[in-house]
């Protein structure tokens, strides 16, 4: 392979990560970027494959199993990232590739035959393996990483609890957990809830008690000044994997309140409280604690320290120079 390989990168959607993964390679490697899906994706894959060395893959799925396909026909390396939707398998919610047959032989495939595994969480490794029912030898965990310049605390804190769940399908808000919230929101009416990122025509699935204020989606951006006003982040989800929006209401200086699934426990440690999903009791005394404590530097400080942006791009640097050999 040449000293700077060429990456094809592709995702089926783009979000911030999935774009900040693709700016840093393109400083470093000459990369074709590829966000699309359907055919036209398949076409791109097909022109594009020959003239790379290494596929860079976010999210496991029958794209990445075609793409880890043709770099092995082709003598060519693979990278799938693993983001937590893509080792998920909850029939009752309709929620994971994995429900599928079909869909879960093609992407059990590619984790087993892609050179190298990227799981943002140690529990995201683990359903990995299980799913695929193998080693998991290939499979590194490398998190991703926050700008803490990006999201730095606001002057003053309001004595309200904030959640970001991005859902517009009644599936995806049973996995974050909404019912979850407007239980804990009703046994608590004297604390105040926004709850951003539920579509208009998604909240009548949902019964939210008038202290609840749900609001539309807004930009990436936009996001910062919810986090900069609100004292506490509640992350009730059923499923996470490294949940970025808690990530960054704690570099905003939020307590997080969060059940215990995915990367959460490790993301939170002691700077707030990791509490079991569905038990109401112990969501409202912890939100209660929270918002009668000081405000607190101590997640901002936890974040910093355990996702920086520099370990992630260290560790991408290490991998492409690895199977570049």
């Amino acid at each position: 392979m040449p000293a700077r390989p060429h990456i094809l990168f592709t995702a089926t959607f783009s979000t911030p990560f999935i774009r900040t993964d693709a700016e840093f390679l393109a400083s470093r490697y000459p990369v074709t970027t590829v966000i699309r899906s359907g055919f036209t994706a398949l076409l791109h894959y097909a022109i594009l494959l020959p003239r790379c060395d290494i596929t860079f893959t976010w999210f496991a799925s029958t794209y990445s199993a075609l793409l880890v396909l043709g770099a092995r026909l082709l003598r060519k390396k693979s990278v799938i990232v693993l983001g937590g939707v893509d080792v998920a398998q909850m029939p009752q919610w309709k929620y994971g590739i994995w429900n599928s047959a079909w869909r879960a032989r093609l992407v059990r495939y590619a984790l087993r035959r892609a050179d190298a595994v990227l799981a943002v969480a140690p529990a995201l490794k683990e359903d990995a393996i299980r799913l695929a029912r193998y080693d998991g030898g290939n499979i590194e965990v490398v998190p991703t990483g926050f700008d803490p310049g990006a999201w730095t605390p606001g002057p003053e804190k309001e004595r309200l609890v904030l959640t970001v769940a991005k859902c517009s399908e009644v599936n995806r808000g049973m996995v974050k957990g909404l019912d979850f919230l407007a239980e804990i929101a009703a046994a608590a009416p004297d604390i105040r809830f926004v709850l951003v990122g539920v579509s208009e025509r998604l909240r009548g699935s949902f019964t939210f008690p008038p202290n609840v204020q749900v609001l539309d989606a807004v930009p990436h951006e936009a996001l910062k000044e919810r986090y900069c006003r609100a004292k506490v982040y509640l992350q009730p989800s059923r499923r996470e994997g490294l949940p970025n929006a808690l990530c960054e209401a704690m570099l905003c200086g939020c307590t997080p309140v969060a059940t215990e699934t995915g990367g959460v426990p490790e993301a939170v440690g002691s700077t707030g409280a990791v509490i079991p999903f569905g038990n109401t009791k112990r969501a409202v005394t912890a939100l209660r604690a929270a918002l009668d404590a000081p405000v607190s530097d101590a997640g901002r400080d936890r974040i910093m320290e355990l996702y920086p942006h520099q370990r992630r791009q260290d560790a991408l640097t290490d991998l492409i120079g690895r199977l570049n050999r």
